[in-house]
């Protein structure tokens, strides 16, 4: 019911030295805005969590250590971290271009170098330092409402990333915004509906006066994150599909973007997906096996660790998703990567017949309409011409294939599954309640019967994990959430169900150690969690550690002898 050795955790100063964890002197370290009363312009946003979730967690970290997290998860890391491919280039080229970029982008407008640091421990990994919080000044006149725009929850993660905000991120917008006008920007988060559900409460388009009987005008008091110009008028703002709306101009956090910055050199990952992948520890010429790989950051993580000598099957269900690991792969230039459209839970063969058979699927590559005969499209197999809607709907599946979600187009592999024991090394990083990602404003989505569900899932793809994986191999569980349900309970599951796994040490270990304990649900559910001796092998990062990263869990599984089980 606690972290183990929690009291001990090392700061941030004994972190750096002891794992030269990336440091910035001259670039102030993010943390929470103080908890006063600037008046309604500013950010200090609390995040909300469901009765029973919150309970839960303040049992498992403690209820100050859990506060702590809360309030770390809603705003973002204080550096971003880049991967560097060095099978096309080399870091220090990487960071040469990188210290030009911020120059000409004014992200460092004196000296960019301060803004880069990098880590002997690994090699190809630089870090970007931002800085915030920031208190903005909207320049507001004595009697006269600012002007103002509410953009949604999920496209204010975005901007306190570094994005700029894009026209369907636009919720409300004061009238007469013109272009060329200045904005202050606040956040619409959900709330709950009368049906039980949440929503934001907001009709796009609506007009706001900047008075007190403007919707969500109380909600958003303190969830402002900056200023920026509009691009747009208010009527092309809601008339246009795309494009940017409003460029961020003053943020509450400054960190850049790398939106398609070096493509295929770098790319843009989380410290501890970048770890996941060294403590998987790849050899060249294995057989690896990635059963939830988009969009593809780790997956490219294993081939560079195995300087592209191997095989590495990454698997996604998702038809998008695999054209993506496939693209990035391509982008990258890694040749040992092999995408399959297969859902991880039916990654099992049936049959020693069917052992890694692969079919192609249909889809069809886009189509040009006005370089295509369309005589055939409009009519039918009689001859009969269809109807407008009908053709349009053939006109789609030739650009987009007939996939079921209305995919990309392109041709993707579809497997029929692995025979038992066929990979060196298994990495599950498998789709998780996500609790751990930052920022993020609102979580009350979430229910402890929603946790207990996301469990249950991911026990169901451990088990096709441990088949697959030869005796003496490699398994390695990770999520990118703080629940104690999908982390040390699935290592507890792992443990007393398959006899021959076993916890391994992990390198390189950055994280903290794992929770402890049980939590005893009512009286005919107990989830058990982790002894202190095995909370010590696994790998927690802590939002609120020195590390400054997002929540997330790391274990390491060594096979033993499947016969001797």
């Amino acid at each position: 019911m606690r972290l183990a050795n929690s009291d001990t955790l090392p700061g941030i100063r004994t972190l750096l030295r002891r794992h030269s964890l990336p440091t910035s002197p001259s670039v102030k370290t993010m943390e929470p805005p103080p908890v006063v009363d600037a008046g309604r312009y500013m950010f200090n946003p609390t995040l909300k969590w469901d009765p029973h979730v919150e309970a839960y967690f303040s049992r498992a970290y403690g209820a100050d250590h859990f506060s702590r997290i809360s309030s770390a998860l809603t705003r973002p890391s204080c550096y971003s971290s880049i991967r560097v491919n060095t099978l096309k280039t080399s870091t220090e080229d990487v960071k040469k271009k990188l210290i030009k970029y911020l120059h000409e982008t004014n992200f460092a407008k004196e000296d960019s170098t301060s803004c880069i640091t990098q880590n002997p421990a690994l090699e190809n990994v630089l870090y970007i330092w931002g800085t915030g919080p920031h208190e903005i000044s909207y320049d507001r006149q004595p009697d006269e409402p600012i002007k103002e725009i509410i953009v949604s929850r999920k496209c204010a993660e975005a901007v306190l990333r570094g994005a700029q905000i894009y026209v369907p991120g636009v919720m409300a917008c004061s009238s007469h915004v013109e272009e060329g006008d200045k904005v202050a920007v606040s956040v619409a988060t959900e709330k709950p509906t009368d049906t039980g559900g949440w929503a934001i409460g907001i009709t796009r388009g609506t007009v706001l006066h900047g008075i007190p009987s403007d919707v969500q005008y109380e909600d958003r008091h303190g969830l402002y994150i900056g200023e920026g110009i509009a691009l747009m008028s208010r009527a092309g703002i809601f008339r246009a599909k795309e494009g940017v709306a409003i460029e961020m101009t003053n943020r509450v956090y400054r960190l850049p973007s790398f939106n398609d910055v070096l493509e295929g050199e770098i790319f843009l990952q989380n410290l501890p997906s970048i770890i996941t992948a060294r403590v998987l520890d790849p050899q060249p010429g294995e057989k690896i096996l990635d059963m939830c790989a988009a969009p593809g950051g780790k997956t490219t993580a294993i081939a560079l660790l195995m300087k592209d000598q191997g095989e590495i099957i990454a698997l996604d269900r998702s038809h998008n998703k695999v054209m993506n690991i496939k693209k990035l792969a391509d982008e990258m230039e890694i040749k040992c990567i092999k995408a399959y459209k297969l859902d991880a839970l039916k990654s099992v063969s049936l049959s020693i017949s069917d052992q890694n058979e692969v079919i192609l699927e249909e889809q069809s590559v886009r189509v040009d309409e006005e370089c295509y005969d369309l005589t055939n499209v409009r009519k039918d197999e009689k001859g009969r011409y269809l109807s407008n809607a009908e053709t349009r709907k053939r006109m789609r599946q030739m650009r987009n294939g007939p996939g079921k979600n209305n995919s990309k187009g392109g041709k993707v592999v579809n497997s029929k599954g692995f025979a038992p024991n066929s990979f060196d090394r298994v990495l599950l990083d498998g789709p998780c309640s996500a609790l751990g990602l930052r920022p993020r404003l609102f979580a009350a989505e979430e229910t402890i019967d929603s946790l207990r569900r996301h469990g249950t899932y991911q026990k169901r793809m451990f088990d096709r994990a441990v088949q697959l994986v030869r005796p003496g191999g490699v398994i390695v569980y990770s999520t990118c959430t703080i629940n104690p349900g999908e982390n040390e309970a699935l290592v507890r599951y792992a443990l007393d169900t398959y006899k021959f796994l076993s916890l391994a040490s992990q390198n390189p270990k950055i994280g903290g150690p794992g929770v402890v304990g049980s939590y005893k649900f009512d009286e005919t559910h107990t989830e058990e969690w982790l002894t202190e001796s095995e909370a010590e092998l696994v790998q927690r990062f802590d939002p609120v550690s020195g590390t400054d990263t997002i929540g997330f869990f790391i274990a390491k599984f060594i096979v033993g002898s499947k016969s001797s089980s």
